[in-house]
């Protein structure tokens, strides 16, 4: 059964005691392998030093748990049963609350990393109080852990068939069209720009469907669905190397089943 994961804000000190625990290794998460499955490592609250991780940070808890994060700059003390994945390499490896965490942690754990000196005047930043922000004491200027909207939008001709994209790289995967959010433009207005640019076609009846944060670094994908309403397929080749009409019974490799492209596209099939 999946745990619940609760996070803990401000942020605050954790209790002593057993925590799980997340280290990071550049863009990698440690977690442990063992014969029911990998999860989150567990250890007490000094695992951090004795990895030499200066910090640990504490982000919550799963099912009452303590949860802390650490970034490595190596790691010559793992143990055997530990490896070291890349965030989407752990899709469909470990319980969605997990992955939930390790979200979160790489988040907070990048802009620790790179967030460290002011952008107005350059001088270095202290923990502003009560919060992830940094605040600078010589100009006093404010910042906080950034969140980048994207959409993410299956195209349909309300009937059996969707509009799917090809992108360099994937295999034989395809997937919906996505795209980042331009300033001083709405989320639906971005899902019309977004797919006129890449398949250069038009939509109508936008739907939201759901939303999954993206750390990838900071990006918070926004799910809909909208419907063909005219225009001829004519790919983006600066972005897609393929786009394509597929009928619901006859589809392509799909992305992973925890990603939000994967759940709008079964999500749609199944109201059919």
């Amino acid at each position: 059964m999946d745990l619940t994961f609760l996070r803990a804000y401000p942020p605050t000190q954790a209790a002593l005691g057993p925590a799980y625990w997340l280290p990071f290794h550049h863009d990698e998460v440690i977690v442990q392998i063992q014969e029911q499955g990998t999860t989150l490592i567990r250890a007490d609250e000094t695992l951090h030093t004795r990895l030499g991780a200066s910090i640990g940070y504490y982000l919550g808890t799963l099912d009452g748990i303590p949860c802390m994060a650490c970034e490595l700059d190596t790691v010559h003390a793992l143990q055997p049963t530990w490896r070291a994945f890349p965030l989407r390499g752990l899709f469909n490896q470990i319980e969605n609350s997990a992955y939930e965490v390790a979200t979160y942690a790489a988040q907070i754990l990048h802009w620790q990393r790179t967030n460290r000196y002011c952008p107005v005047c350059r001088h270095a930043v202290e923990a502003a109080h009560g919060t992830w922000g940094h605040h600078c004491p010589h100009c006093g200027h404010t910042s906080y852990p950034p969140v980048s909207p994207a959409i993410l939008v299956l195209i349909h001709d309300g009937g059996e068939r969707v509009l799917l994209a090809h992108k360099p790289g994937w295999a034989k995967r395809y997937s919906c069209i996505a795209g980042f959010v331009e300033p001083g433009e709405s989320l639906e207005e971005c899902v019309q720009r977004e797919i006129y640019e890449e398949v250069g076609v038009e939509v109508t009846d936008i739907t939201y469907v759901g939303s999954q944060p993206w750390p990838f670094p900071h990006q918070l994908m926004v799910g809909y669905t909208a419907r063909y309403a005219g225009g001829t397929v004519r790919i983006d080749e600066q972005e897609l190397d393929d786009a394509a009409w597929f009928q619901i019974n006859n589809l392509p490799d799909l992305p992973p089943k925890q990603s939000l492209a994967h759940f709008i596209i079964t999500n749609w099939i199944a109201t059919r």
